[in-house]
């Protein structure tokens, strides 16, 4: 596979930020379909849109999107996208889970929604709101692009265990950049989390450095201060691991 230019690895830490914030030569990578979605072909299981916005009655807004399998969700305070699997639920129902096995959405037959989050276990209806865009990935089409999406994750790591944390990326192709930048942030989004808990602390203490290297299937390991993110690229977005798997990582 061809590499992005002569740079070889990618190797952005939070201090770069302000350097690469400012004007630089954008090199086009000519991306081709990332996503590695397909239209879903039976929405027999619900009533609603294809891409909606549905508000619960406690938490935030939300985008869920069936136009795809397996369908996406993301937050509106949020930019991680979520990949769901669907299983089959008591009634008739469908339970969409995240990568860990945890329930995040149940869909009625007719078409109602129940969102699950940490802070709210047992669940809250949501009501939609109307319509919205297909949930998509940013789209990374030059080399400074995902330059600037892994300092920003560098930034936001290292300002929530308060020590300088270096995202590196050994092995980028035009295929892959826009998974690769999409994985920084959820790395960075789970690293925040990971900080606020005092069970994480140690390991937060000794984190350094995040890795986002191609592998066969999605993963996410932690050891000796190195969090390491394998990414099955050719998957899109289900080849890369949640917020909630990485931040499993440091548990184990």
């Amino acid at each position: 596979m061809r590499r992005l230019g002569p740079l070889g690895p990618i190797v952005i830490c939070g201090l770069a930020a302000a350097v690469l914030a400012g004007p630089a030569q954008a090199r086009p990578l000519n991306l081709r379909d990332l996503l590695g979605h397909h239209p879903q072909s039976d929405m027999a299981e619900s009533t609603g849109p294809a891409v909606g916005v549905y508000a619960p009655d406690r938490g935030d807004r939300f985008v869920f999107d069936r136009s795809v399998n397996p369908p996406l969700m993301r937050f509106e305070s949020s930019s991680e996208i979520w990949v769901l699997q669907p299983q089959p639920g008591p009634r008739g129902d469908t339970i969409y889970k995240d990568d860990v096995g945890q329930p995040m959405l149940r869909a009625t037959r007719l078409g109602g929604l129940t969102l699950f989050t940490n802070d709210d276990p047992e669940g809250a209806a949501a009501a939609l709101e109307g319509e919205a865009s297909a949930v998509k990935p940013q789209a990374i089409t030059t080399l400074f692009v995902l330059q600037q999406r892994l300092a920003q994750a560098s930034y936001r790591a290292s300002r929530a265990v308060q020590r300088l944390v270096v995202f590196e990326a050994p092995d980028v192709t035009p295929d892959s950049a826009t998974i690769i930048g999409d994985a920084g942030q959820v790395a960075a989004e789970a690293i925040v989390v990971a900080a606020k808990r005092t069970d994480l602390k140690h390991f937060m203490d000794k984190l350094e450095k995040v890795v986002l290297s191609p592998a066969r299937k999605p993963a996410a390991k932690y050891k000796d201060g190195v969090l390491e993110v394998d990414l099955a690229t050719g998957l899109g977005l289900s080849g890369r691991p949640s917020s909630h798997k990485i931040e499993a990582a440091f548990a184990h």
